[in-house]
């Protein structure tokens, strides 16, 4: 009863926007110390820096509140101390009152109590000034409500070398229009393979969405979420004849040659002429490649954002990810400053300034424009590259005619994920390898893609499949 008791008065402090003694816990002549962890780094981390600061110096002096952030360099750094500290580990930092969180991150605290529910604090008419569906994204826990607050967001888009590109496609006849599904991009990607003298075409990062957004651009999740002693629960939903449209769509390609992935991320492949397109995330525009260097020959490229190919026939859905930020359970004043200063990071200003830095989607509804953008860059002095204003561009406008969609936290989506990740692509890596050998053995290159894409091996992964995800998610 207390703490509703503070959420009620914090509500009416919050959304009427007053800030006086009456209504706010907080004393501008006693200011309140919080501390913030997030991965930042590079121009998103000095930037990020540079408006804590901002912040510190106005609406913090003047409310009573001094905010210190951490960066831990990435998520994972994230991640790991804040295990460590809820675990009281030996020599870990006490708990940040706000820190970087995906939903699967934030769902252990907020399963155990440790989170804010900030549906308490944020009224309806303020939460509408958020894109609602990556509001949505941060509802966790058996009764979806508001753990995190978005601050920029991703989905995925297909990059492409348009200098090379344009060679081959003027001499084969292709268009961009044939990249538009991935039934037809492998058909490209085969062609390619030929023309080129046995390159690939395409990869992909994060292959775990294509199982994600696979499914549910047929109408199916393959992770069905349901209420189990106040956890949420995992059944894993396999479809077969989703399964065998990915099936076809990558491993027959990869092992054919068709795509590879061979370097950590596909910018690095794209650089080294390895491939000439790839789909990832949104942010990863910022790391596409000016020139591409192969055999020490070094040449200039231009590179051209289209959106991600679906499977033919299915719904258009894009996945939206990106991290946003969790509130810690603290005193009375820490979380008041604290949201204080989360409203403050998501005004229009302010948001425009973070999405120019990071190469991420406004989560604002009136900030979601690419011209308001380069202003904000423009502003804050920023350099961000033609391809990366284009991406946010071309993702925005299919984010409109699209269902955007992520999996819901539940216990064992790390894991889960893990295996979405690694399974096919791993055994698609092993089958090429096996294919090149026995190619060099003397045995015909067809014959061999031919039996490692039989039914009973398609039928035997599926299997597979199914146990890791069972074993994940317990």
């Amino acid at each position: 009863m207390k703490k509703l008791f503070f959420a009620v008065i914090l509500i009416f402090a919050l959304t009427t926007g007053c800030a006086t003694a009456n209504n706010s816990p907080l004393d501008a002549s006693n200011p309140v110390n919080i501390t913030l962890w997030n991965y930042y780094t590079g121009v998103l981390l000095s930037t990020f820096d540079m408006m804590v600061a901002e912040f510190n110096q106005t609406v913090g002096l003047e409310r009573g509140i001094i905010l210190e952030s951490i960066s831990f360099g990435n998520m994972g750094g994230v991640e790991s101390n804040l295990r460590s500290s809820i675990n009281e580990e030996a020599g870990s930092l006490p708990l940040p009152n706000i820190f970087s969180s995906f939903p699967d991150t934030a769902y252990f605290p907020q399963r155990i109590g440790l989170l804010v529910n900030l549906d308490y604090y944020l009224s309806a008419e303020q939460l509408h000034d958020y894109y609602e569906p990556f509001v949505y994204r941060g509802r966790i826990g058996v009764n979806n409500e508001l753990y995190i607050i978005p601050v920029a967001m991703a989905t995925e888009i297909m990059l492409i070398n348009e200098t090379d590109w344009l060679v081959f496609a003027n001499e084969s006849g292709f268009s961009f229009y044939d990249l538009h599904t991935m039934e037809s991009l492998s058909y490209v990607a085969r062609a390619y393979y030929y023309w080129s003298g046995g390159k690939a075409f395409w990869g992909r990062d994060a292959m775990a969405n294509i199982f994600v957004i696979g499914s549910k651009m047929f109408g199916t999740e393959i992770f069905e979420i349901s209420e189990y002693n106040n956890e949420a629960r995992a059944t894993i939903n396999i479809n077969y004849e989703v399964m065998r449209r990915i099936w076809d769509f990558y491993y027959t390609p990869f092992i054919s040659g068709y795509f590879a992935a061979d370097a950590n991320f596909r910018t690095d492949d794209v650089r080294v002429g390895d491939l000439l397109a790839f789909v990832g995330s949104t942010a990863a525009a910022a790391f596409f490649p000016e020139d591409v260097t192969i055999d020490s020959e070094t040449h200039n490229i231009t590179a051209r954002a289209l959106p991600p190919p679906g499977f033919f026939g299915a719904s258009n859905v894009l996945v939206k990810q990106g991290a946003g930020k969790a509130v810690m359970n603290a005193t009375e004043q820490e979380v008041y400053a604290s949201v204080v200063f989360l409203r403050w990071l998501t005004e229009p200003e302010q948001n425009l300034r973070f999405s120019a830095a990071s190469g991420r989607i406004p989560v604002r509804r009136d900030a979601m424009y690419v011209d308001l953008i380069r202003q904000a860059a423009y502003e804050a002095e920023l350099t961000l590259s033609e391809i990366t204003y284009q991406t946010l561009q071309v993702a925005m406008e299919a984010i409109k005619n699209s269902e955007l969609y992520s999996t819901c936290a539940f216990t064992g989506a790390i894991e889960a994920r893990a295996v979405l990740t690694n399974n096919l692509r791993n055994k698609a890596e092993a089958g090429r390898m096996y294919v090149l050998e026995q190619v060099e053995a003397g045995i015909p290159r067809e014959e061999i893609i031919s039996a490692l894409t039989a039914d009973e091996n398609f039928h035997a992964w599926v299997s597979e499949l199914r146990e890791a995800l069972v074993n994940a998610v317990g």
